[in-house]
């Protein structure tokens, strides 16, 4: 059985529509989780020697005091990325297999999960150094099966917290406090989680704990795949009744608005677009990181256009690069109706504009840092209007993500949303700026070269019309690629 099991999982990897179309994605994706492995091997091995000898603390008691954050941010990561096997155990449910043998196949597979083995490249290599370094080795190894277990308690927890959204932002809203308080010098977390690390190095046999946990979290795990595991109830999307709202206010966009109505509607009723709203209004505070010149590799004047661009811009990226993939659950009969692509590509169009000027309207408070900073978030704005909406439009041709708008996976992006033309396309979204900002700045100074670059967005703003008409012939080449990738869930 588990044979057949990974056979189907080998057929669906490489007849995804996602393998056909993203394999240059894929290489990549090989390339960068081979530098994470890289990376953190280093690390693995120069950890201990840099602590002791350019800190002039104990490896060991370091790591354990700052271990607890590394845990929580480990189960943060895994939120955001690491997706859950429904996808995978929904088709077997209409095949003459026990239950209990789908649920173990879809959580054993998490166990290999990279999520998981990619800590073992640096855990491993310090656990060796820690040894070569005379310290015992079954202390070193009490301690190390320990961080592991825990390591693995994330994994399961992770199909709890991915249930109950509550569950994550309470554990958010802890560290943040726990660190407000800790930076503060008001509360030290790690003067009682230093200890608990340590007593797994002093006393090796109390690594059963996080042992017997891990086995407790996988037994809880399994028990609520196999009670959920029902089409018509754990699996099934939850559909809430919504209080119908008209938007009369919209109609003066004519027949752009029922889009425009569709669209505010879906961001105000669905937990993946709320995720999307969050992480618009974060990217507003983006701009700290550049203009207060607290980072030594910020200070350049280039990256005030760069910073500018991210900061009213924040709804535009992470909203407009999944056009249409938000309407991926109707979009086939959407595409049956008398519709004009024109009149579609519109409406987001005017969302993203409007979330540009109320975005760039919050954003004044960059005053505090000196008129050249709240004069390249407006710079930005401009050209984010005139140019990257319609680059952002274009792109979002060639993402074939269906997306989950009851779901918060992959809120950050998809492996799926990157090809060679997407990639390309980033392009006059971020460098082109900064090279003509580059220019008007080495000729005329800053002035000119604000200018430049918000001339460039009117004129992108000017030829609209003829930028849409050649964004609607895209979106008409690649409908039926489209609809095909959006029948497909993995």
């Amino acid at each position: 059985m588990i044979k057949h099991f990974v056979n189907l999982e080998w057929k669906s990897f490489f007849r995804s529509a996602s393998f056909k179309m993203n394999l240059f994605f894929k290489i990549l994706l090989g390339f960068s989780a081979l530098w994470m492995i890289v990376s953190f091997f280093g690390l693995g091995v120069g950890a201990y020697y840099f602590i002791e000898n350019e800190l002039n603390l104990d490896p060991l008691e370091t790591i354990n005091k700052f271990l607890v954050f590394y845990v929580v941010f480990d189960l943060v990561f895994r939120y955001f990325l690491q997706a859950m096997p429904l996808v995978n155990i929904r088709p077997l449910l209409y095949l003459p297999i026990k239950k209990s043998k789908v649920v173990s196949f879809a959580l054993n597979k998490t166990i290999i999960s990279f999520f998981n083995l990619v800590h073992a490249f640096f855990f491993i290599p310090f656990s060796v150094v820690l040894v070569i370094e005379g310290y015992p080795f079954i202390n070193v190894l009490g301690w190390h099966i320990a961080v592991f277990a825990l390591v693995y308690c994330n994994n399961f927890i992770n199909v709890f917290v991915n249930s109950k959204d509550v569950v994550f932002y309470s554990v958010i809203s802890f560290l943040v406090v726990l660190g407000g308080l800790m930076y503060y010098n008001v509360f030290d977390v790690t003067t009682f989680t230093s200890p608990i690390f340590e007593s797994f190095y002093n006393a090796p046999y109390l690594a059963l704990i996080p042992l017997l946990l891990m086995v407790v979290l996988y037994k809880m795990a399994f028990n609520y795949f196999k009670k959920n595991f029902y089409l018509d109830a754990g699996l099934a999307k939850k559909i809430n009744i919504v209080q119908a709202e008209d938007f009369a206010w919209l109609n003066r966009f004519g027949s752009v608005s029922k889009f425009l109505k569709n669209d505010i509607r879906l961001l105000k009723r669905n937990k993946r677009s709320k995720t999307t709203l969050l992480m618009s209004f974060l990217f507003i505070f983006y701009g700290l990181l550049f203009f207060t010149n607290s980072i030594e590799a910020y200070k350049g004047p280039f990256w005030r256009i760069f910073a500018g661009i991210f900061v009213s811009g924040g709804f535009l990226f992470s909203f407009g690069q999944f056009v249409p993939s938000w309407d991926s659950a109707y979009y086939p009969l959407m595409m049956s109706q008398n519709i004009r692509y024109k009149e579609y590509i519109s409406s987001k169009w005017y969302l993203m504009v409007i979330a540009t000027i109320v975005t760039t309207v919050l954003a004044s408070f960059y005053l505090y840092f000196g008129w050249q900073a709240y004069v390249a978030v407006v710079v930005g704005a401009i050209y984010n209007i005139g140019v990257n909406s319609h680059m952002v439009l274009w792109g979002g041709a060639y993402i074939k993500t269906p997306i989950d708008l009851t779901s918060n996976k992959k809120a950050f992006g998809d492996k799926k949303s990157f090809n060679a033309k997407t990639l390309l396309l980033t392009i006059p979204k971020l460098v082109l700026p900064m090279v003509i900002y580059a220019i008007g700045h080495f000729i005329l100074g800053e002035v000119f070269g604000f200018t430049l670059v918000a001339i460039c967005g009117i004129a992108g703003l000017l030829f609209k019309n003829k930028v849409f008409d050649i964004i609607e012939k895209v979106y008409k080449s690649e409908k039926y690629k489209t609809l095909d990738a959006y029948k497909q869930n993995n």
